[in-house]
């Protein structure tokens, strides 16, 4: 088994880090020569996360494929004595959490050659937090290193960016996620191409809509719900309908993960479904159901970015017919809806629209309340369009 499988279209990327733990393999001296800090940078569902986590198993296994296949298993499980992980699901990584991250990595390797730090969404770090890992890039123990992913470089601080090696990651076309599908999941080939196309090739969701039937039913709705909307009254109708919609979503994801996350730790503790959880260990449980509630608020953030991004790509498909762009829409099952709404106004109409969605997109991250930039999107579009 080879750790990169599961990695698509990353080629570049792969031979880079491949290369390191190679040559770090090579090297017996204390001084490895590992390179301590990685950035993984890339687009919205690249796979900057898969890639950190396989770079792991690599740093953290023998090499050999047996080596390999039980320490992907910690890894995936996130029990891997050497491997820490800091994931989090809510608005901003605080102070604390990279603190508590930092103390564990000094701590000498258990039964690997490294030890490995992840962090998810570097970019959700404010800077008094990210002062606290600068800190502990300038000073690294001789067995650390840290795997960092954010959209991009210029999501982190110059400081932590001169200190770290950058990796690149581009969008996968949808072939190659279409066709991860079929052969790591088992997807219809018919429904895999849908779901890679209407993902437009961002890996996690793909893998959502080709294996939950509700969560493409969802997307359905919203597009129906958009193309449904005639005047002012009927905009801020649909504002309330999609802010429902987009509940249930993140409600739907936050439930299944939940459920993950906790068979996980109990696994880890060495608790049996359905066995009495130890006075104990109680604490430890406590504390993954307290972040669990406190990353509600991301999640259903998550879930309206989601529902304005599928809603820019029936724009988008509308735009490209109306400026006799060729090419294959990403919403094709929704093609005759398509044609008639490029009928029914300019592209110049479309391009305010996608306008509106992109600033509802802007307000909604910078902490406005969801309600009111949906309906302030939807109203603004339908009024432009009227003028």
């Amino acid at each position: 088994m080879a750790v990169w499988d599961d990695l698509i279209g990353q080629s570049d990327a792969i031979s880079i880090v491949d290369a390191a733990v190679s040559a770090a393999r090579r090297t017996d001296s204390e001084d490895s020569a590992m390179t301590h800090a990685w950035l993984i940078t890339g687009p919205p569902g690249s796979g900057r996360s898969n890639l950190a986590f396989a770079f792991a198993t690599a740093l953290l296994s023998d090499g050999s494929e047996e080596g390999q296949s039980a320490t992907k298993r910690l890894v995936d499980a996130r029990s891997h004595p050497d491997l820490a992980v800091l994931s989090s699901e809510k608005v901003i990584i605080t102070i604390g959490e990279v603190r508590d991250l930092v103390a564990t990595s000094y701590f000498s390797p258990s039964i690997s050659r490294y030890r490995v730090m992840v962090i998810e969404d570097a970019d959700r770090m404010r800077e008094n937090a990210s002062n606290v890992l600068l800190k502990a890039l300038e000073e690294p123990p001789p067995r650390t290193v840290w795997i960092l992913c954010a959209p991009s470089e210029a999501d982190l601080i110059p400081t932590i960016r001169s200190r770290v090696r950058a990796v690149r990651l581009r969008v996968p076309n949808v072939e190659d996620v279409a066709q991860l599908l079929v052969t790591r999941d088992g997807v219809d080939p018919a429904l895999a191409a849908r779901a890679a196309r209407e993902a437009q090739s961002h890996i996690g969701m793909a893998h959502r809509l080709a294996t939950n039937a509700d969560a493409r039913a969802r997307r359905e709705r919203t597009l129906q719900i958009a193309i449904g909307i005639h005047s002012v009254s009927d905009a801020v109708v649909a504002a309330t309908e999609l802010l429902e919609i987009a509940k249930a979503d993140a409600e739907a994801i936050t439930t299944e993960r939940d459920a993950t996350e906790r068979g996980n730790a109990m696994r880890s503790l060495g608790i049996e479904p359905g066995d009495a959880i130890p006075s104990g260990l109680r604490g430890q449980l406590r504390a993954l159901d307290d972040d669990q509630k406190r990353r509600v608020t991301r999640s259903l953030r998550d879930g309206i970015d989601r529902i304005l991004v599928d809603l820019l790509s029936f724009y988008r498909d509308v735009l490209l017919i109306q400026l006799g762009v060729p090419g294959e829409p990403i919403n094709l099952v929704l093609n005759d809806d398509l044609v008639a709404a490029s009928r029914a106004c300019p592209a110049s109409e479309t391009l305010a629209t996608m306008d509106a969605i992109a600033t509802a997109r802007e307000r909604i991250e910078g902490n406005v309340t969801p309600a009111l930039a949906l309906e302030a999107m939807l109203v603004a579009a339908r009024r432009k369009a009227r003028r």
